[in-house]
């Protein structure tokens, strides 16, 4: 994070808006992120494959990994790291809390001239 943005978690979602194995989009801060259900747990990663510039919310969750729909492209949900080629750069991934029934993702800001 640079000196000129902040960090917050913010809601991204509910759990129940979530199915098992399931994903959805959604835009904080500028940035899509991709929310993950999978094995009772819930992630949150950037929406683009590294690879081919592709949202990955539109692939395959397969246990802790996302598979991009256009070239196959797979990513771990808890590193960001791709675990099959083409892809060989990693994409971020953010915190996440549950409070109650709401998915919070740490999102960063730019900040605003009254925070600096």
């Amino acid at each position: 994070m640079s000196p000129s943005e902040s960090a917050a978690f913010v809601r991204a979602c509910a759990v129940s808006d979530l199915k098992e194995d399931g994903v959805i989009s959604v835009e904080l801060g500028g940035d899509e992120i991709a929310i993950v259900k999978t094995g009772g747990e819930v992630f949150a990663i950037r929406d683009w494959c590294s690879h081919a510039a592709v949202p990955l919310s539109e692939g395959e969750v397969d246990g802790y990994t996302i598979e991009c729909w256009l070239h196959g492209s797979c990513f771990d949900l808890r590193t960001g790291q791709p675990t099959s080629m083409p892809a060989t750069v990693g994409v971020p991934v953010y915190p996440v809390k549950i409070e109650g029934d709401d998915v919070l993702v740490l999102a960063v800001f730019p900040k605003t001239e009254l925070e600096s």
